[in-house]
């Protein structure tokens, strides 16, 4: 049987990186918000649903069944409209894809081409081969083949080379009034900051009146037409998402509190730690420890 993750994706990291890949079922039921989450591995995901995908400066309206293909060097995140997204999905890290190519480098990866054309629509033939693949993958992580991983690394690649024959078209998003296209202009400034990976590089964009200034609005209409858009504050997406980026950097690197702090613009690590416990209910010492 295969393993379904029901409502947002869980899955433990350490498995990815122990292993190089994990594979998934997915039903995603409608989140009110864009999902914004550390992207440290590569993904390849078959979904239906209706969705906007902010992937790098762009935004991108998908509507049907489409492959997605997230680089974990480009920003992206997702704002489902349906009441439900199906599929499946497979990550994988940077070094189970360099195996693939032992004699080039990761930038000569056929994947990597589509980094500029990340979504790619696809029909019901289309669909019903791709689901048998990524069944395939999901079966042969359970498996005790020997060479599980040059199989898996097999049906990646065979995805990748029948998304690069579908001839990819990018659908931009065409916003409903100025108010969509503000609230979505921010939260593409918002989740450009990130990842952070450098504590000599802190957040330079962290209040709304700084966002509204780099939006070239009022503060006041910044911050209306978000909550209109999203049900939610500015204020709010700016604190959940430097929280997600605290967790991740607790739980991904070695930084001290006081460096990760620095690095997401906390003058001192007390402000840091009542920001933290303030959105998660917990402190970073023991978010980390756990």
């Amino acid at each position: 049987m295969s393993e379904k993750v029901t409502g947002l994706a869980e899955y433990q990291t350490s498995d990815i990186q122990m292993k190089g890949f994990k594979a998934y079922e997915v039903e995603t039921r409608v989140h009110p918000i864009p999902i914004y989450g550390r992207r440290d591995f590569y993904k390849v995901c078959l979904s239906t649903g209706h969705t906007i995908l902010n992937y790098g400066d762009r935004t991108i309206e998908i509507d049907g069944t489409f492959l997605f293909f997230g680089n974990p060097h480009i920003p992206y995140s997702s704002h489902i409209q349906s009441e439900l997204m199906t599929g499946y999905a497979c990550l994988f890290s940077e070094e189970f894809l360099k195996l693939y190519h032992r004699q080039g480098t990761q930038h000569e990866l056929p994947l990597l081409r589509l980094a500029n054309s990340p979504v790619v629509a696809v029909d019901e033939q289309q669909t019903a081969f791709l689901i048998m693949i990524f069944q395939k993958i999901i079966a042969e992580q359970e498996s005790d083949y020997t060479n599980k991983d040059d199989l898996v690394r097999s049906y990646l690649h065979l995805i990748i080379q029948e998304a690069l024959k579908m001839n990819p078209q990018d659908h931009l998003v065409k916003y409903k009034n100025a108010a969509s296209r503000v609230a979505f202009l921010f939260l593409e400034l918002l989740e450009r900051q990130f990842p952070v990976e450098n504590t000599n590089e802190p957040l330079k964009i962290r209040t709304a009146q700084e966002f509204a200034q780099h939006l070239n609005v009022h503060v006041n209409y910044l911050n209306k037409s978000v909550k209109e858009v999203t049900g939610k504050p500015t204020t709010v997406h700016i604190a959940e998402r430097i929280a997600a980026e605290a967790k991740a950097l607790l739980q991904h690197t070695e930084w001290s509190i006081a460096e990760i702090a620095y690095a997401l613009g906390f003058e001192y690590p007390t402000y840091f730690n009542n920001h933290f416990k303030k959105v998660t209910g917990a402190i970073p010492k023991s978010f980390r420890a756990k």
